[in-house]
């Protein structure tokens, strides 16, 4: 391991992390602050794509780039030295440095010339004001007085990440830079966009100010005046005592922005201290945190916040992995506020939310507060589509939808599924089946019949909402939306008899088989949230249920093996839906419902075992989960070598398809073909050896990277979910350890990264895009629910552990603790025996203190405080 935690908050430090390349933590706050930080002060900040602070960085800048803060210290008989070891005469030399990384912050402590004890702690404080904070404390830890001159140095960019290569220079023309007497504020005189510019009203600000109270003296606002002519940011000729900067009240326009505050010739004794306060602000606030005593409120406050973000603690044997989960269960909290973009390694988002990611960051968030988040997860219903398609990214306002990041026309024909997933876990949180019956309106745009045709009549500057014949906004209930989802996807399949793959599925990177393509994968998922859809309905206790009457068509009886029947079904429904709707509901018995939706569940199980098996000839076989752009079967055996995908085995495993043999056979193959130890565990698919152009953009990747063969933590963890659903906890937690120990790993083997999951492991075993994955959400839920066998069911608990005999400490206990609205609750299992999972059963439970009633299998608790939770296992 390349770190040690020093609490049970998640804190780490290392030592030296100039060893490891790549390395950064993200700085936020509830306020808008998005930005991130390396060990030598690079990284970037911003509130969105069009308002960045410091210019925008992608994870090669980390390595290559010289634009970072920077600390600088021209000591007098030595020269100019950083507070971050980032300057031309410190780079490739050994100093004492080590960094410490917590919720949400980071601390550098630095050794200089031997003399200079130098701490930068960084962070964005909790509040309205939208600033990250840089405290540099500088101590003399020599014999002798040290005499330095101080400068801050802060890139300012002021401007939005597209222009960092388009129009950088004329968009530069723009600034306008006051020097004031604490600092720097930018504020360019438009924001350019060639579509219509428009006045710009956003300040861009760096303020400075020493622990003593002195202001800086000198202040250069532009690049080149802190450079120098024919200078660079490892050696500025401004942070030298002798360069004069401008004085307060000086305005330059038109030139690329900089914030170097040079603070006066400090004459440090032996042992005494000095602190530099930079706050780097948006709008011209936090002109608080220049005072070192708010700056320790600040910083108290925002530990707080983020350890109060986690949805889970755990207690084990292993407290290295007890650390490790607190930054994976920060995860889901930190891609509610990114999304998938704003950190170097995800250069790809422009903020948003993909429609995927919401309902499976919600899938950890309602663990800890489901009623908070039962607001916005009726709300993402209203990005639904009336032919059952949705809009694929969610803006930062309620009710905000866009149908495409780059604007393409597309279908990802697994996201119908996720929705019902979710909703199925806050059902069963809350008991709350009423939540099926709030009524939503659906999304609306130019993209009709599932992305085939365009309406060329709708009024792109309208609200995209549907409407009714009569101008009308329509709303069905969420209910009708999931039946929707179901029953079109359903409908919508292939020659091979599943459901096409369109765009692309879970896995973005198989787009380029949209004509005959099918997810075997993903149609074994819908077959069971068919089945929890059904199970639904039957909870809520209604007799009828009301839908638009254009679905009705599509619970008509028919014979599911007539493949062109289902297609013509389908598209006579989107020509109904195509361009308005009736408004006219029907009512419809729900047992009808529900026997259609079992039957179309049923005959997907049926379909998959008697067509999709697939073998390599030596006894081990799997299920094949794609046909390809020309109709084939992708997996199997292709010209003597095995072709097989992660994917294609875990809904048919998550939700019984697969015989308890096919789940033994399968998971013999994985580990055979698919199992990596040396890489954190399982490859997305083995080594098809050919740029699949009929398949997708994932085989043009390098083997071993991304979705062509990396170790996918995302579907990994849905493996080990999938494996523990079926009783194979041992099995499950070796798919989940494989990861842990990887990302632990310390070397040039090992996974190179802070605590996290990241979502994937690369050829050579290092994590990638850290933070903003999916796979986080899973895995608290997975360790939450599958590990610790922590459920509810109707909102009463019921505990059901899998935690396998070495994830009990030397005391034979294994502990979790977690909110759960306006609970606080901790469970301990006391397996005192050292029993294996397979080999103990809870013996007895209390609560605080109390014995509980386990004669129904459900546990009665208290609405609020603190709960106590102790089960015996023997």
């Amino acid at each position: 391991m390349n770190y040690s935690f020093k609490d049970s908050n998640g804190t780490f430090e290392m030592e030296d992390p100039s060893r490891y390349s790549y390395l950064y933590l993200p700085i936020a706050s509830s306020s808008g602050v998005l930005s991130c930080i390396t060990p030598n002060g690079g990284g970037d900040s911003r509130l969105d794509q069009d308002r960045y602070l410091l210019p925008p960085v992608v994870v090669e800048d980390l390595q290559e780039s010289m634009v970072t803060r920077n600390f600088w210290l021209d000591i007098e008989g030595t020269g100019l030295r950083s507070a971050f070891g980032f300057s031309l005469s410190q780079l490739g030399k050994t100093e004492e440095n080590t960094v410490e990384g917590g919720m949400l912050y980071q601390k550098i402590t630095r050794i200089v010339e031997g003399r200079l004890k130098c701490e930068i702690l960084s962070f964005a404080p909790e509040g309205k004001a939208r600033s990250e904070v840089m405290r540099v404390n500088i101590t003399n830890i020599g014999n002798e007085d040290i005499v330095f001159t101080p400068t801050a140095a802060i890139p300012v960019f002021a401007r939005g990440a597209d222009h960092i290569r388009d129009h950088r220079h004329v968009t530069s023309l723009l600034n306008v830079c006051y020097v004031k007497d604490i600092g720097v504020e930018v504020k360019p005189t438009m924001a350019f966009d060639e579509r219509g510019h428009h006045r710009n009203e956003d300040v861009y600000a760096v303020y400075g100010r020493a622990s003593d109270g002195s202001a800086p003296e000198e202040i250069f606002p532009t690049v080149v005046s802190f450079t120098g002519e024919g200078g660079n940011l490892l050696c500025p000729a401004g942070a030298k005592a002798a360069i004069p900067g401008m004085a307060a009240g000086s305005v330059v326009s038109g030139k690329e922005a900089f914030a170097g505050l040079k603070f006066k010739t400090v004459t440090l004794a032996s042992l005494d201290s000095i602190a530099f306060n930079i706050v780097t602000s948006f709008g011209a606030e936090g002109y608080e945190y220049l005072d070192s005593a708010n700056i320790d409120k600040a910083f108290k406050a925002s530990s707080e916040y983020w350890n109060n973000a986690k949805v889970i603690h755990v207690g084990t044997g292993d407290k290295t992995f007890d650390g490790w989960m607190e930054w994976v269960s920060v995860q889901p909290q930190l891609r509610k506020l990114y999304g998938c973009s704003f950190l170097p390694y995800h250069d790809y988002g422009r903020g948003g939310r993909g429609w995927r990611d919401l309902w499976q960051d919600c899938l950890a968030l309602l663990l800890k507060s489901p009623e908070s988040v039962k607001e916005d997860l009726a709300g993402f219903f209203a990005g639904v589509r009336m032919d059952g398609s949705n809009a694929t990214i969610i803006g930062s306002k309620p009710g905000e939808f866009i149908a495409d990041r780059n604007g393409i026309a597309r279908v990802w024909m697994d996201h119908g599924f996720w929705p019902m997933f979710t909703v199925n876990l806050y059902i069963g949180q809350t008991g709350d089946t009423d939540f099926l019956f709030i009524d939503k309106p659906y999304f609306k745009d130019r993209q009709i019949l599932r992305g085939e045709l365009t309406d060329e009549s709708f009024d792109a500057s309208s609200r995209p909402q549907e409407k009714t014949s009569e101008g009308e906004v329509y709303c069905g209930s969420i209910l009708e939306h999931m039946l929707i989802q179901q029953l079109t996807q359903f409908f919508d399949c292939g020659a091979n008899g599943n459901m096409r793959l369109r765009g692309a599925d879970w896995n973005d990177a198989l787009d380029m088989a949209s004509v005959k393509g099918e997810s075997v994968a993903f149609t074994a998922a819908y077959a069971g949230s068919m089945k929890i859809l059904a199970d639904l309905i039957a909870r809520s206790g209604k007799e009828q249920i009301e839908i638009a009457e254009e679905i009705l068509p599509l619970l008509s009886d028919m014979d599911y093996k007539d493949i062109e029947a289902r297609r013509s079904a389908l598209l006579s429904y989107e020509r109904s839906v195509a361009y308005s709707v009736s408004g006219k509901k029907a009512k419809v018995s729900s047992k009808k419902v529900i026997d259609t939706l079992l039957n179309m569940s049923e005959s997907i199980k049926e379909h998959i075992n008697s067509n999709e098996i697939v073998g390599d000839g030596l006894g081990n076989k799997w299920f094949n989960g794609y046909y390809d752009n020309d109709g084939v079967k992708v997996e199997g055996m292709h010209e003597g070598n095995v072709r097989m995908m992660l994917t294609s085995q875990v809904f048919t495993l998550m939700f019984g398809i697969a015989s308890e043999d096919m789940v033994r056979s399968v998971i013999a193959s994985c580990d055979k073909y698919l199992y990596a130890p040396a890489l954190g565990g399982y490859r997305l698919n083995t080594d098809f050896g050919e740029v699949k152009m009929n398949m997708g953009r994932a085989f043009g990747f390098a083997y071993g990277e991304k979705e062509n063969g990396a170790v996918f933590c995302h579907m990994c963890v849905m493996y080990a979910y999938a494996l523990y659903s079926r009783s194979h906890a041992r099995e499950g937690y070796k798919v989940f350890k494989a990861m842990y120990d990887q990302s632990v790993l310390e070397g040039p083997d090992g996974g190179r990264m802070y605590p996290g999951i990241p979502e994937y492991f690369g050829g050579d075993g290092r994590g990638m895009y850290p933070y903003l994955t999916g796979a986080a959400s899973w895995a608290v839920l997975l360790v939450l629910s599958k590990m610790y066998g922590v459920n509810f069911e109707g909102g009463k608990l019921k505990l059901m552990p899998s935690l396998v005999k070495e994830q009990f400490d030397s005391e034979g206990k294994a502990s979790i603790s977690f909110d759960r609205n306006k609970s606080h609750i901790r469970l301990t299992y006391i397996n005192k025996d050292g029993k294996d999972f397979g080999d103990y059963k809870i013996c007895e439970v209390s609560v605080s203190g109390k014995k509980a009633d386990m004669s129904e299998g459900y546990i009665e608790l208290p609405s609020e405080g603190d709960i106590e939770i102790s089960a015996v296992l023997g």
